[in-house]
C-alpha cells in the first residue's frame, strides 16, 4: 500500500454490517463512535488556502524532543504538547481559539496505568506550527464537528505532537495499551510513515467485544473518536530496513467539554518531578 492510499474499505469501516453509503462522519460518530477523514475531506473542510500549509507542517515533526516520562525506559517516542480554550458561538459556525500558557498532561490511572497519576510537563508546541495557516481551521472545523454530535458551548483541547520512531528495533505508539483519554472526543491526524512496518489501528467497543483493525498510511488522513464510547490503541512499529530511519508521526487532539483534566491533589503527584 503506498503513502498515498487510504486502507481499503475505510468508507464502510464499522463493527457490525458496513454503515449505509453517504452518511455524513457525525452520523457515523453517532451510530458507530468512530469514523475517518481522508486527507481530502480534510482539505475540503479547512478550506484550500489553509490546506496548502499542511505540507509545511511535515518537517517540524523532525527534530521533536524526548519524552523523559516513560516507564518502560524506551528512547522510542519524542513529543511537545500545548492547550487551548474553543470558544463557540450558540449556532456553533464561528467560535474563538485561544491558546493558554503551557501546563503539565495529567491523567488518572483509570485512564492510562502505566503513566497517569503524574503532571507531565512537555515542551511546548513551536509557534511556527501554530502559526501555521491549515492549525486554527483544523482544530475549529473538527470542533465544530464533535459540537454536532454533542453540543458544547466549549471546548478544552489538548495537543499532541507525536514521533514514534524505531532506533531501537521497536517503537510503541501507545505503551499502555488499550485505553481511552477521559475526554469527549479525540482526533488522531497520520501525518507521515517512514520505512515501517505495524502501527496498526484497533478500535474497539467500550461495552462490546467487537472490534475494527486497519492501517492508517494516507499523510493527514485522520481517525475520529467518541472517547466515551471506544477503546482504542496502536500497534508497536519495527523498522523495515535496518539501515535506515524508521518512524510514524501524529498529531493527536483531545477534546473534553468540563475542563482539562487536572488532579485534585497536585502536591500529592509523586512523579511530577521526575522528567529524568
Amino acid at each position: 500500500m503506498s503513502t498515498t492510499e487510504m486502507p481499503a474499505g475505510w468508507e464502510r469501516l464499522s463493527f457490525g454490517a458496513p454503515l449505509a453509503d453517504g452518511l455524513s462522519i457525525q452520523e457515523r460518530l453517532r451510530q458507530q463512535g468512530f469514523g475517518l477523514l481522508s486527507a481530502e475531506q480534510v482539505y475540503s473542510m479547512i478550506g484550500e488556502s489553509a490546506a496548502a500549509s499542511c505540507a509545511a507542517a511535515i518537517p517540524l515533526w523532525s527534530h521533536l524532543p524526548a519524552d523523559r516520562y516513560l516507564k518502560d525506559g524506551g528512547r522510542y517516542r519524542s513529543r511537545r504538547h500545548g492547550s487551548f480554550v474553543q470558544q463557540l458561538d450558540v449556532q456553533g459556525s464561528e467560535s474563538e481559539l485561544i491558546h493558554v500558557p503551557q501546563r503539565a498532561h495529567w491523567q488518572p490511572i483509570t485512564y492510562n496505568a502505566l503513566h497517569g497519576g503524574m503532571l507531565r510537563w512537555f515542551e511546548p508546541l513551536a509557534d511556527e506550527l501554530v502559526g501555521l495557516a491549515f492549525w486554527q481551521p483544523l482544530v475549529c472545523q473538527l470542533g465544530h464537528l464533535f459540537a454536532e454530535v454533542r453540543p458544547v458551548e466549549q471546548w478544552f483541547i489538548e495537543a499532541h505532537q507525536f514521533r514514534i520512531d524505531a532506533r531501537d528495533g521497536v517503537g510503541r505508539p501507545t505503551p499502555e495499551g488499550a485505553h481511552r483519554d477521559g475526554v469527549d472526543f479525540v482526533a488522531v491526524i497520520l501525518m507521515g510513515r517512514n520505512n515501517i512496518r505495524g502501527g496498526e489501528t484497533r478500535v474497539f467497543e467500550l461495552d462490546g467485544l467487537r472490534g475494527v483493525r486497519f492501517t492508517l498510511t494516507q499523510p493527514c488522513s485522520v481517525l475520529l473518536m467518541d472517547d466515551q464510547r471506544i477503546n482504542h490503541e496502536s500497534t508497536p512499529i519495527m523498522p523495515l530496513d535496518t539501515q535506515g530511519d524508521s518512524w510514524r508521526d501524529t498529531l493527536v487532539l483531545t477534546f473534553r467539554a468540563e475542563g482539562f483534566l487536572e488532579p485534585v491533589h497536585p502536591a500529592t503527584s509523586a512523579n511530577s518531578e521526575n522528567k529524568d
